[in-house]
């Protein structure tokens, strides 16, 4: 019995100190634990916040150079032919400067006719009067009858109208005889000639285009949220095919938008002598006013599959990735228009090395 004790006390010994060294292979050392405890940092970063800033609000827009306003220039008088041609396109010209003649022969012979004929209304007026007033000197004396003192008062007011008939028809023939002469209605360019030496015209027949005052607009083409923002007397920045940039003025937004392309025009007046050329086509900023705006740099910013992020600096250094919608681009900085407040704390460049939930080390701010 004794003996059974002996080898059951045996047996327990060596399966107890068989299981303390399977512990001991199993559990691991003090500083194994402190490794498995502590994870590693993906990547040493920048932080940084979101500041506010106070921003022009800039409206991109494209459109083309147009003349500020085109005259037209037509012939007041017909069936005359054109005996001169004083200007060509391309020459600049000045208010009343003769730019064309038309024959003068025939209206000049009128108005020697009508000059004929007021002279004879005259002679035949002045007769007249003293008819009258030597009727209005013995009226009521018995001389001559009263019928015959009335035809005289009558005869030297038929008279008086036959000479006003006459100065009007002359005055007429003068007008014409000065439309005979084709000339500027404004300073400016000609831009278009159609007048022919020889030609007959006839009233209305247009003889040259004149750009007024040589000043030149952008046509820019808004949408309707930009024209809402869009105020007369607002700065523009136009950029031209040169590359060129002028400074310019709203003249006038238009007040109703395109029925077909849901657009409008808003007119920005260019500086004269600028370089521009009508016909170009141009794009540009209106500066409609200022806005405050959410604004991080633009190295904070990470475009992956056509979305941008942010990455927040979370409890512990753990980033987490923000989606944001963002606005316009100025002096490095981007406009945040969504996705976070301003209060958050950010990875300033790098981003793109991250991913959600990576553990980083803030080096500064």
């Amino acid at each position: 019995m004794k003996l059974n004790v002996k080898k059951m006390a045996i047996f327990i010994a060596a399966t107890l100190a068989a299981g303390g060294i399977a512990l001991g292979l199993r559990s691991p050392s003090p500083s194994t634990k402190a490794q498995t405890k502590v994870a590693k940092s993906v990547l040493s970063v920048a932080s940084t916040r979101p500041v506010h800033k106070q921003w022009p609000i800039e409206l991109s827009a494209s459109g083309s150079v147009v003349a500020w306003q085109e005259a037209l220039i037509s012939a007041e008088t017909g069936g005359l032919r054109i005996t001169a041609l004083r200007v060509d396109v391309g020459d600049h010209v000045r208010r009343g400067q003769i730019l064309a003649e038309l024959s003068q022969a025939s209206v000049q012979a009128d108005v020697r006719r009508y000059e004929a004929a007021l002279s004879s209304a005259r002679a035949s007026l002045a007769q007249a009067k003293a008819n009258a007033d030597r009727a209005r000197l013995v009226k009521g004396s018995g001389a001559i009858s009263e019928q015959q003192v009335n035809e005289y008062l009558a005869t030297e007011k038929t008279a008086k109208a036959s000479v006003e008939v006459a100065e009007a028809q002359l005055a007429a023939q003068k007008v014409t005889l000065s439309q005979t002469h084709i000339v500027a209605v404004d300073d400016g360019t000609i831009t278009s000639r159609s007048a022919v030496l020889g030609q007959v015209v006839s009233v209305g027949t247009e003889l040259f285009r004149l750009h007024r005052q040589d000043r030149l607009e952008w046509q820019a083409e808004v949408d309707a949220k930009q024209l809402l923002a869009v105020k007369a007397g607002a700065t523009a920045e136009v950029t031209l095919p040169s590359g060129q940039n002028l400074r310019g003025t709203v003249r006038v937004a238009a007040p109703t938008l395109s029925t077909t392309t849901s657009r409008a025009n808003v007119f920005v007046g260019l500086p004269v002598q600028s370089g521009a050329k009508a016909g170009m086509f141009a794009s540009g900023r209106i500066m409609a006013g200022d806005k405050g705006v959410l604004a991080v740099p633009e190295s904070a910013l990470v475009q992956r599959d056509g979305r941008n992020y942010l990455f927040e600096i979370g409890v512990g250094n753990k980033v987490i990735r923000r989606i944001v919608a963002t606005g316009t681009h100025r002096d490095g900085l981007v406009e945040i228009t969504s996705g976070i407040g301003a209060a958050a704390v950010l990875v300033a460049s790098g981003g793109g090395f991250l991913s959600d939930g990576d553990l980083v080390t803030v080096t500064k701010e």
